[in-house]
């Protein structure tokens, strides 16, 4: 009994490595059209018997405004041009202020929030640490950063019912992704802590300073050749 479980196991163990390196492999060209959250969100709003309102347009990278490339670096993830999939100082730093009781963003790069927003569900638990970490060490290695980039962009939750840039764009701006400015740029970046919540236009004092903050972080960002 013990040697099928284990004969069990092994096979899905394979057919999953295996399912999932082909996936990576084909979104590295092929446009991602929706993820677990947008899915999950539908849900929520359907059981509060609201409408399921999702607004979803991928652009490819070059029709997205190297400002907002820079503003999410800005806001996010500083060391992404830098690192191979995680910024383990983050992480550190992180995990020390936790240690007080200071509730900061938990150190996850731009690679790990799009493998776990592409290939996972939201909420915490070892399982989906380890996970992410599988997929973030993949995507790292078949996508490379302009595509992490791109799909990141294309596929986070920037607003109710909105994800990614080009929609954030014309929900917040009226105009198209690759037109932002900086400071519009930065307004979009400034709420992804929570989107739900903020908003990037008549927005509070707090996002106010969030968004002066990251537009002196962007002066720092290097040109984006990936």
């Amino acid at each position: 009994m013990i040697k099928k479980i284990l004969r069990w196991v092994k096979k899905a163990m394979l057919w999953f490595f295996a399912i999932s390196i082909l996936l990576v492999i084909v979104f590295k060209w092929v446009p991602i059209p929706f993820t677990p959250l947008m899915a999950i969100r539908a849900v929520e709003n359907k059981w509060e018997g609201k409408d399921a309102v999702l607004s979803h347009d991928w652009v490819p990278l070059e029709e997205i405004s190297p400002n907002l490339q820079k503003a999410v670096i800005a806001s996010e993830d500083g060391n992404f041009l830098n690192h191979y999939g995680f910024d383990f100082q983050a992480m550190q730093k992180a995990f020390k202020n936790n240690q007080k009781g200071k509730r900061i963003k938990g150190g996850s790069t731009i690679s790990q929030q799009t493998a776990k927003n592409v290939f996972l569900w939201q909420g915490r638990s070892y399982l989906r640490k380890g996970l992410e970490a599988y997929f973030t060490v993949l995507i790292e290695l078949i996508w490379g950063k302009e595509r992490i980039m791109e799909v990141y962009l294309n596929s986070i939750e920037m607003g109710k019912g909105v994800y990614g840039a080009e929609e954030a764009a014309k929900h917040w701006y009226r105009k198209s992704a690759v037109n932002l400015t900086k400071r519009e740029a930065a307004g979009i970046a400034a709420i992804l802590p929570n989107p739900l919540k903020y908003k990037a236009t008549n927005s509070s004092s707090y996002i106010e300073r969030r968004k002066d903050k990251i537009l002196r972080n962007m002066r720092h960002v290097g040109k984006l050749e990936y």
